[in-house]
C-alpha cells in the first residue's frame, strides 16, 4: 500500500476522533490523533475477522490507554464490525455502543473493558500466557493450533502504573515471544509534560525485565511497519517505542496536553482538516477509498478463519484433537466432589476441591501470590505453566488478577488466583473490572479474620468482607464447612457472568449438622429451626460454630434461639422475602456475629456484634476473647 493511502486513511481516523470528541462535548482527542499512523500499519498486520470477533486464533488488541475510545470506535467502524456512523454520532451517550472507555461485551470487537490506566499491559501479558497455555496442550512440532499474537497500545500513563512493572516483569520471566506492545511515548499526561513526573530509561527497564526493545517514529509508516516485522520474529516480548507527537495534526494544540482530554473546539478541527486536504464542512466523512481498504479486513478475516479451520480437520495427531477438543468441552459435570467428616481450616477443603476440579477439567488452572502452601492452592501432580496447570505469579497481587481476568476471557479457559485476604486490597481494582465486565473468575482469599492470629493487625482482615459484598456482580462465599464449600464452587462454576471470591480460615472449623445443598445454593439458611425461638444469631464462617455455641449457652438461661448460616449474603439477599423471612424469623430478635466489620448485616439483623476496632498480634483463641467471640460474651450482650 502507498504511503498516500496510508496517510489519507491515518488522517480519516483522525478527523472521525476529533468529530467524535467534538460532538459529544468530552473525550480525549490526543491519543487517537498521534497513534492513527501506528493503527493504519497495525491493520495490515492484525489477524481477525470482524464478522466473528470469537474466532479462537485471532489475534488479540488490547487497548490499554482506554480512553482513546474515538481510535478505538472508529476502528471498528471501519474495519467492519457492526458499528456505524451514527454510533460514532452517539459517542459517549446514554445507551449508545460507544461509551466513554470500552466495554467488553458491549461494543463487538473490544477484548476487555480498560480504562484505569495499567490494567491493559497486564491483560495483555494474561492473553499472551493463555494462548502459551493452548498452544502448550494442542501443537506440536508439525502443527500449530494456536499460534496468533497479542497486540497492545499503551500510553505514559499505563507505565508509570506499578501493575505494568508487575506485568511486565512476568512477561519477560515466561518469555512471551506472542507478545507486542507498542509504547505511544508522546511524553504528555494531563499535567503536562512527563518531564514532572518521571525521568527512567524504559529501553533499560524493558531490557532488564528480559524484553527486546525496538524504537521508530510513530508517524513514518515504514518505520512502524519494519517495526512490527521484526517484532514478529523475536523469541522474546518485545517493547516498541513509537515516538509520536500528541494531537498530531491538530494545528496549534498539536504536541499541547489541552489536547488530551477536552475537544479541540470546531475552528481548530475545520483548520486541520484543511490542512489535511480534507474538506471542513464534512462531519464524520469516509471516503469511499478508505473505507474500501479497512474494509479488506472482513474478506481476508474470514478466508483466515477458514483456513484455520481446514487446518483442524488435517492434524497429523490425533492426540492434538483430543487435546484441543477436551479444552473446549464442559467437563464440570465429571467432577467428583470430595466428603468431609472431620474438622478442617476451610483452607485445606477448598484445596482439595481445588484438586478434584483440576482432575476433571483440564481448562482450569491457577495460581497464587506465592502463598499455594498457605492458601492450599497447588494443584497436585498437574504441572507448570505453561505446559502444567500451577502459576507462578511471584509477588505481584495486582498483575496476577487482572492477567487471570484476560485469561479467563481468552476462550475456554478457567481461572483462579489466590493470596492472603488482607492482601485482597493489593487487587481490589482488577476484583472491580472483573464484576463490571462479567468475567468468571475465582478468587481464593484465606487467612480470613483476626483468626490470623500471631501475625497481628496488618494481617488481619476487618474491613474486607463488607466492601467486597458491597461490590455488584460478585459473589463472596465464606464456608463454614467443607460441605459448604463444595456447593460453593458448584454455584460458583454455574456462574458464567459472574465473579467469585472464597474466603477460608486458617483455624481449623468443625462439619456442620448437614443441610440440603438446595438451601446453601440460596446463599442462607437454617441450622436450627426451634419454632418457638425468641432470638436469631447470623452468622458466616468461623463465626457459625460460635453461633452455635452461644444458642447453648442462651439455652442455659431460657433463651430460645436460632441459628442461619449465610456462606453468601449476596446470594441471599436477591432470594425474594418469603424465603429469607422464612429462614430469618421477622418476629425474632435477630442478632448478626462476624469477626469483621460487618455493617452490611444490618440490612438483616437489629445488632450485629463484629469488630470496631483493628486486631492485634496473639494466638487466635485469645484474640476472640479479648474482642468478644465467646459463648459467654455474646450471650451476655444479647
Amino acid at each position: 500500500m502507498s504511503n498516500q493511502m496510508r496517510q489519507k486513511m491515518a488522517d480519516t481516523i483522525r478527523f472521525l476522533a476529533a468529530d467524535m470528541v467534538q460532538q459529544a462535548n468530552s473525550g480525549h482527542p490526543g491519543a487517537p490523533m498521534g497513534l492513527a499512523d501506528i493503527a493504519v500499519v497495525l491493520s495490515e498486520h492484525l489477524r481477525h475477522n470482524p464478522k466473528n470477533p470469537s474466532w479462537l486464533n485471532r489475534d488479540r488488541l488490547v487497548f490499554s490507554g482506554g480512553h482513546g475510545t474515538g481510535l478505538i470506535y472508529s476502528l471498528y467502524y471501519l474495519w467492519g464490525y457492526g458499528l456505524e456512523i451514527e454510533d460514532l454520532k452517539n459517542f459517549r451517550q446514554l445507551d449508545s455502543k460507544t461509551p466513554g472507555h470500552p466495554e467488553y461485551g458491549h461494543t463487538a470487537g473490544v477484548e476487555i473493558t480498560t480504562g484505569p490506566l495499567g490494567q491493559g499491559v497486564a491483560n495483555a501479558v494474561g492473553f499472551a500466557m493463555a494462548a502459551k497455555f493452548m498452544g502448550a496442550q494442542v501443537n506440536s512440532e508439525t502443527a500449530n493450533v494456536i499460534d496468533h499474537n497479542v497486540y497492545c497500545l499503551c500510553g505514559d500513563g499505563d507505565l508509570e502504573e506499578g501493575i505494568s512493572y508487575e506485568a511486565c516483569s512476568i512477561a519477560g520471566h515466561n518469555k512471551l515471544d506472542n507478545l507486542i506492545m507498542i509504547y505511544d511515548s508522546n511524553r504528555i499526561t494531563i499535567e503536562g509534560s512527563t518531564d514532572l513526573s518521571i525521568s527512567e530509561n524504559i529501553r533499560g527497564r524493558f531490557e532488564s525485565q528480559g524484553w527486546e526493545v525496538l524504537e521508530c517514529d510513530g508517524h513514518d509508516f515504514d518505520a512502524i511497519d519494519n517495526a512490527i516485522v521484526t517484532a514478529k520474529k523475536s523469541d522474546k516480548p518485545v517493547l516498541i517505542i513509537a515516538n509520536t507527537i500528541i494531537a498530531k495534526g491538530a494545528g496549534e494544540l498539536e504536541g499541547s496536553h489541552h489536547s488530551h482530554g477536552a475537544p479541540l473546539g470546531e475552528e481548530v478541527i475545520a483548520k486541520s482538516k484543511e490542512a489535511a486536504g480534507f474538506d471542513s464542512s464534512k462531519k464524520f466523512f469516509v471516503d469511499d477509498d478508505v473505507l474500501a481498504r479497512f474494509r479488506c479486513a472482513v474478506e481476508e478475516g474470514e478466508l483466515l478463519e477458514k483456513e484455520w479451520n481446514h487446518s483442524l480437520k488435517t492434524l497429523p495427531l490425533l492426540e492434538q484433537n483430543e487435546a484441543l477438543e477436551a479444552l473446549l468441552t464442559d467437563n464440570s459435570g465429571r467432577i467428583e466432589w470430595p466428603e468431609f467428616s472431620k474438622a478442617e481450616a476451610t483452607r485445606s477443603t477448598n484445596g482439595k476441591i481445588l484438586n478434584a476440579i483440576a482432575k476433571a477439567m483440564p481448562n482450569f488452572l491457577g495460581g497464587s501470590a506465592d502463598l499455594s502452601p498457605s492458601n492450599k492452592t497447588y494443584l497436585n501432580d498437574m504441572g507448570v505453566y505453561p505446559k502444567g496447570r500451577n502459576i507462578y505469579f511471584g509477588i505481584r497481587e495486582h498483575a496476577m488478577a487482572s492477567i487471570a481476568n484476560a485469561m479467563a476471557l481468552y476462550g475456554p479457559l478457567k481461572l483462579f488466583t489466590s493470596t492472603f485476604f488482607v492482601f485482597s486490597d493489593y487487587l481490589k481494582p482488577a476484583v472491580r473490572i472483573a464484576a463490571l465486565t462479567k468475567i468468571q473468575q475465582f478468587f481464593i482469599w484465606t487467612h480470613d479474620s483476626i483468626g490470623v492470629g500471631e501475625d497481628g493487625p496488618t494481617h488481619q482482615p476487618i474491613e474486607h468482607l463488607s466492601q467486597f459484598r458491597a461490590l455488584p456482580n460478585f459473589y463472596v462465599w465464606r464456608p463454614a464447612d467443607g460441605a459448604e464449600n463444595v456447593v460453593a464452587w458448584q454455584v460458583a462454576l454455574s456462574m458464567n457472568e459472574s465473579p467469585s471470591a472464597f474466603v477460608c480460615s486458617r483455624q481449623n472449623l468443625s462439619v456442620l449438622p448437614k443441610p440440603a445443598v438446595g438451601e446453601i445454593a440460596k446463599g442462607g439458611y437454617a441450622l436450627t429451626n426451634d419454632a418457638d425461638a425468641t432470638v436469631t444469631l447470623i452468622a458466616s464462617g468461623s463465626e457459625v460454630q460460635l453461633a452455635l455455641d452461644t444458642k447453648a449457652e442462651l439455652a442455659k438461661k431460657g433463651v430460645v434461639a436460632n441459628v442461619v448460616s449465610v456462606p453468601c449474603y449476596d446470594l441471599f439477599i436477591e432470594q425474594d422475602k418469603a424465603y429469607i423471612d422464612s429462614i430469618i424469623a421477622p418476629n425474632t430478635k435477630k442478632v448478626a456475629i462476624e469477626a469483621a466489620r460487618g455493617l452490611e448485616w444490618y440490612r438483616l439483623a437489629d445488632e450485629v456484634i463484629g469488630m470496631d476496632s483493628f486486631g492485634a498480634s496473639a494466638p487466635a483463641g485469645q484474640l476472640f476473647e479479648k474482642f468478644g467471640f465467646s459463648p459467654e460474651a455474646i450471650t451476655q450482650k444479647i
